[in-house]
């Protein structure tokens, strides 16, 4: 399935927001091919990409008051960055891409309370049992009235969490549901196009 956009092309103004996973960074790859695409297409200086907080309230708080979206930017959100994406596309009137979305993350990370490592430096890191109240608070409603601002990527290979679960969540979505594939989406590099013809930052066809 192709993601055609029916959105105009983005403003001139607009970002591309980058939104990383439980434990990741900006050095993500699929954040490192995104800002390459758009500097190769001349909007570098649009493309933003924040280390969050671990806290999911602080990592709210400093997306809302350092980047502020705003209704021409686009979210690209992998796994956490995905239910943050949601909840921040509700509340500001932004687009959203989901990268293989968390959809219940308050419940999926319950086991990850304590020390971890961050992926891309061993960096170890507390996360607190407080951060799955912190999770739940932030759970978006049903999606119908924003449907037509959302694109998922749901890959069926994904080994962490259930794909099936993810297009239940997101009704009316624009959906690109991948056969194979993984959680960390290895194969983004195919799906750069789609997400920036989305995001207005490529033309559609």
């Amino acid at each position: 399935m192709t993601a055609e956009s029916l959105h105009p092309v983005a403003p001139a103004a607009s970002r591309l927001i980058y939104l990383h996973g439980f434990r990741s960074s900006p050095g993500s790859f699929k954040a490192k091919l995104l800002e390459r695409r758009m500097t190769e297409l001349g909007h570098a200086e649009r493309f933003v990409c924040p280390q969050l907080p671990v806290s999911p309230a602080e990592a709210i708080a400093l997306i809302e008051q350092q980047i502020a979206p705003q209704p021409g930017d686009t979210l690209v959100g992998s796994s956490l960055g995905g239910y943050y994406a949601t909840w921040l596309a509700e509340r500001h009137g932004c687009r959203a891409v989901l990268l293989n979305p968390a959809v219940d993350p308050a419940e999926g990370l319950r086991a990850h309370v304590g020390v971890q490592t961050m992926y891309h430096s061993d960096a170890p890191f507390v996360f607190e049992a407080r951060y799955l109240d912190e999770l739940a608070a932030l759970r978006a409603g049903p999606v119908a009235a924003f449907a037509q601002r959302l694109l998922l990527v749901a890959a069926k290979g994904d080994e962490l969490l259930d794909w099936r679960d993810m297009v239940a969540r997101y009704p009316g979505a624009q959906q690109i549901v991948l056969e194979g594939s993984d959680h960390g989406l290895s194969d983004f590099a195919d799906l750069l196009d789609d997400v920036l013809r989305f995001a207005g930052f490529m033309p559609v066809g």
